[in-house]
């Protein structure tokens, strides 16, 4: 009999006694105090920036920051970049012990209201938790497999989730700090092509971040796309941003019905097709859990 017992009984003391990886809990405005160089100051931790900590010129210069070698671009659209410099920095959150670390900094904040902005994958801790709101019956926790961008440098780019969208991965980012849930034109025509797509509206305006605007129209889907707990019926879409959106049908333009309508895939680089789920379908939400041990993110939601 003590046979027939000794294995399983040690098997479930081993795994009592395995800790859960250490885990940060973000407030829900992001806001925390952090450390550079000795000079701290209010930045926003954000599950939807990149992983290298971007932070105002005031705070790079006040912290002593000189520029390195390397320097940073971001592309929002054709001829649409901002650029910046990087360098090596201590970086302490709280009261933790200071780590080295590179940071980015330029003209334009990241954020208005804030002196810099730290992704997910900024953060020492295994597993980051953003408590969006309390939690409510009925929540149902979706987990995503977690990638960054992919390529040399991806490492200091955001940290996505992975949908599948016609058999291919798209990637998801998660941004409770903008209103509207948008699409660039590339995952817009893919999504209009699986799920039925269609243009309305006129273009207005949207910011996406260090002030810079893109024009967005309004797509709803026929076929509603669920992206786990949530459902997307309606998003907005980046017209001429990494792609075009010329293949997806204009509700409100005409059409002959004896016109044939042509939406080939034509082609485009999907590993550059983005989603960003803002705060409009968030709001059902209570957190977002960056499990870095279990690549993994989940979004618990009602």
């Amino acid at each position: 009999m003590m046979r027939r017992f000794a294995l399983p009984v040690l098997a479930v003391l081993t795994a009592a006694a395995t800790p859960s990886p250490p885990e940060r809990v973000i407030a829900p405005d992001g806001r925390e105090r952090v450390t550079i160089n000795g000079v701290a100051r209010s930045v926003r931790i954000d599950p939807g920036a990149p992983a290298m900590p971007l932070i105002t010129k005031e705070f790079a210069e006040a912290a002593g920051i000189k520029p390195g070698m390397f320097g940073f671009m971001m592309v929002f659209g054709p001829k649409v970049t901002v650029t910046g410099r990087t360098a090596v920095a201590h970086v302490a959150f709280g009261g933790d012990t200071p780590a080295k670390q590179r940071i980015g900094f330029s003209e334009k904040p990241f954020a208005a209201g804030v002196a810099g902005v730290f992704g997910p994958g900024s953060l020492p801790d295994p597993v980051v938790r953003f408590r969006l709101r309390d939690a409510v019956a009925g929540e149902r926790t979706t987990s995503f497999p977690m990638v960054d961008q992919g390529n040399l440098f991806g490492r200091w780019a955001e940290r996505f989730a992975i949908i599948m969208v016609e058999g291919q991965p798209m990637r998801v980012r998660f941004d409770p700090h903008h209103p509207r849930t948008l699409a660039n034109a590339g995952a817009a025509v893919r999504l209009a092509r699986a799920y039925g797509g269609s243009l309305s509206g006129s273009t207005s305006p949207a910011e996406i971040a260090f002030g810079v605007e893109r024009p967005i129209r309004t797509m709803t889907l026929a076929t509603p796309l669920a992206v786990g707990p949530l459902t997307i019926a309606t998003l907005g879409v980046r017209t001429i941003d990494h792609g075009n959106t010329d293949t997806i049908a204009d509700a409100d333009q005409h059409v002959d019905p004896d016109e044939v309508v042509v939406t080939g895939k034509g082609k485009h680089d999907i590993k550059r097709d983005r989603l960003a789920i803002g705060a409009d379908l968030l709001k059902r939400c209570s957190s977002i859990v960056f499990d870095k041990p279990a690549r993994q993110i989940r979004l618990s939601c009602r």
